[in-house]
């Protein structure tokens, strides 16, 4: 699809913007003084997809732990700051790669003016996010107020001549989301960092995310991406890479094929289904793995698919490249799968 045309902007060593491909954003939940935690969780979440992770700033404890957690991970680390810009000024010095920070929430000129001289010594981009539910007072909630809204803090920015900017503009609601982008996308040259805010849960925000984001990334629109839920991060990553492998906007993804389960199925077919889907979450290859849990729609799948299984009475027979090469007892199958899928090439 033809993607819109915006600045690039460099975040530690990785671009977005131009031509560059949707990058994959997650937030942590640890308490960002806590360093080993909050490392622990950047790593893995890095292991399952994620390209640049932020974490909160809430306190001068959190902005020194950066310089730590920056030793401890090799992802690009954003700071999202609210209002105090002494937290932003310590989190630039401690050696963050970018902040989340809306300049016109900010009282002292001087201080913007610092943090803005700051980025530009150290190359760090800042992304201005603005929010349905933190519109300023007296504004009514629609798409042409988010965009005043942003072009504001936009506006103190570049009067500083200060243009590594990059824009969110989120909404939790789908439609009033997909208009402030697209009126975004024509007013604004920078990149743009798209989500739907406060979607829900596991269940209820996956589905709001899912409609969302290919709503507004369908238009060409977006450059980074983040699916917000209540629940785990590793599951915006994984839900991301699903959105973005499905719209045909990232490569070197697995894919995974599995049958919905019937009366026909001779196998425990759910949990391995399952297992391999995690699996494949951590696999940086293009393929495409079929699960299936009988003969009927089994080994059609199965033949489509770079590698997978059909299930018989208590014993799957593998396919490779549409080629049944051997049958393999039920306990086998997830070692078997995982074993295949590691040395598969394409």
């Amino acid at each position: 699809m033809q993607r819109n045309e915006t600045r690039v902007v460099k975040i530690g060593d990785k671009y977005i913007g131009g031509n560059n491909p949707i990058l994959i954003q997650s937030m942590t939940n640890t308490k960002t003084k806590d360093v080993r935690a909050t490392i622990n969780q950047i790593n893995l979440l890095e292991k399952y997809g994620c390209d640049i992770i932020r974490v909160a700033i809430l306190d001068m404890e959190d902005a020194n732990a950066i310089k730590e957690i920056k030793k401890g991970i090799h992802i690009p680390l954003v700071a999202d700051i609210h209002f105090d810009p002494e937290l932003a000024i310590t989190a630039i010095k401690n050696g963050v790669d970018k902040i989340r920070l809306n300049p016109g929430n900010i009282q002292n000129k001087e201080k913007i003016k610092e943090i803005v001289n700051l980025c530009k010594e150290r190359q760090i981009p800042i992304r201005i996010g603005v929010n349905s539910g933190s519109l300023p007072k007296g504004m009514d909630l629609n798409a042409e107020n988010m965009i005043k809204a942003a072009k504001s803090h936009i506006e103190i920015l570049e009067e500083l001549d200060f243009y590594d900017i990059v824009l969110s503009l989120k909404a939790s609601n789908v439609k009033l989301a997909k208009e402030a982008y697209l009126l975004a996308s024509k007013e604004f040259n920078y990149p743009l960092h798209v989500g739907i805010t406060e979607a829900g849960t596991d269940f209820k925000g996956l589905i709001t995310s899912s409609i969302g984001l290919n709503e507004i990334l369908k238009e060409g629109i977006g450059n980074t991406i983040r699916v917000s839920l209540t629940a785990d991060p590793i599951l915006e990553v994984k839900a991301a890479k699903d959105i973005l492998n499905e719209l045909g906007l990232k490569d070197n993804l697995p894919t995974l094929t599995s049958c919905p389960t019937c009366g026909r199925t001779q196998i425990n077919l759910i949990p391995i289904a399952k297992e391999i889907e995690e699996y494949l979450y951590t696999v940086n290859k293009k393929i495409h793995v079929a699960v299936m849990g009988c003969v009927v729609n089994g080994p059609g799948e199965a033949k489509e698919a770079d590698l997978g299984i059909a299930g018989g009475i208590g014993e799957a027979l593998i396919f490779k490249k549409g080629v049944p090469v051997r049958k393999i007892d039920e306990k086998d199958i997830i070692s078997e799968l995982k074993k295949e899928i590691d040395e598969f090439k394409a």
